[in-house]
């Protein structure tokens, strides 16, 4: 099978394009034939060696793909099914960056009827990611308040669009001229990130303060995520490896707040299944849609790869076809 495969961790350029034998699946496992897969910041991360996991070289790249399954070990999965999955490429199973991958019956989830694979491939992983961030970490309940940083790309607009839908009151903060596609995404507010004064217009937007607070920029300002916070006030922490962050412990503490940090990789399939569900429905109802999507074919992986490292793609999805 033709795959993008890296044979040691390092830059994009180790990525390589060629053959790999075919992968056969086990018990309790299916092989799909993949029709796409997906280019997500984690992947550089886990390419370049600085998201540790376990690994087997070769070692295909990628995480999400939709497909058809060519052949199953698992009553729940029928050979031409429609078939979708977001949590390869990590803890010792191989990516989705090939023509064929094994994928685990419980870690794969059906395409329903009439959705678009292209839209639910390129919103399964930052969907994913903001479904649990809001719900199974940050504990979100009916009218509470939430602040979104970075709110107009992948992550912050699907955040936006489920906490909305949930009945949460959302504070987006954006770059202005990603306002006007936040409110129309469901936020209440919308708040340029670059104001000197963005506390006070914040406070002002929720007097009572925020009951929870999901930075998805990357900027992960934790003194002033705390001064915003309500009293027992949560914040979800997306962060990178590198980031170092100061936390104000002594407002922190009066305020009786929480803060945990959540990386998917770390979620559990029980967990990833109840947010492809919550997916399969948005997807249907058009509530989730890549705000942009652009294709390349597998052989530019590395440029893919490249790419995310170095150019702010402003919530374009770069998807790979097989």
């Amino acid at each position: 099978m033709r795959a993008a495969y890296i044979e040691e961790l390092g830059p994009a350029e180790n990525i390589r394009f060629g053959d790999l034998p075919d992968p056969t699946p086990g018990r309790d496992e299916v092989l799909v034939r993949v029709s796409a897969t997906t280019v997500n910041r984690v992947d550089t991360l886990i390419r370049s060696g600085r998201y540790v996991t376990p690994i087997d070289f070769p070692f295909v790249i990628g995480r999400d793909l939709v497909g058809n399954v060519a052949e199953s070990n698992s009553e729940n999965f029928l050979p031409g099914d429609q078939v979708w999955c977001n949590s390869l490429g990590h803890d010792r199973r191989q990516g989705a960056a090939a023509e064929f991958a094994v994928v685990p019956a419980e870690r794969l989830y059906h395409l329903p009827p009439g959705a678009s694979p292209t839209d639910i491939l390129a919103v399964a992983h930052p969907a994913a990611t903001a479904h649990l961030a809001a719900f199974a970490r940050g504990k979100l309940a009916f009218g509470e308040t939430v602040l979104i940083g970075g709110a107009a790309g992948s992550v912050g607009g699907a955040l936006v669009t489920l906490i909305a839908n949930a009945g949460g009151i959302v504070i987006a903060t954006a770059h202005p001229r990603d306002h006007v596609y936040c409110l129309g995404l469901g936020a209440t507010h919308a708040v340029d990130y670059h104001r000197t004064d963005m506390v006070e217009q914040i406070m002002k937007l929720g007097p009572r303060g925020i009951d929870l607070y999901i930075d998805t920029s990357g900027g992960n300002d934790l003194s002033s995520a705390v001064e915003v916070l309500a009293p027992t006030g949560r914040i979800v922490l997306l962060a990178g490896p590198d980031t170092q962050p100061t936390l104000p412990a002594g407002q922190f503490y009066m305020k009786d707040a929480t803060i945990c940090g959540f990386v998917i990789s770390r979620a559990t399939v029980v967990e990833l299944k109840e947010a492809a569900s919550v997916i399969n429905r948005y997807v249907l109802d058009l509530s989730f849609r890549p705000r942009a999507v652009e294709l390349l074919p597998l052989s530019e992986a590395a440029k893919a790869h490249r790419r995310i490292e170095s150019e702010n793609l402003h919530g374009t999805r770069l998807l790979l076809e097989i």
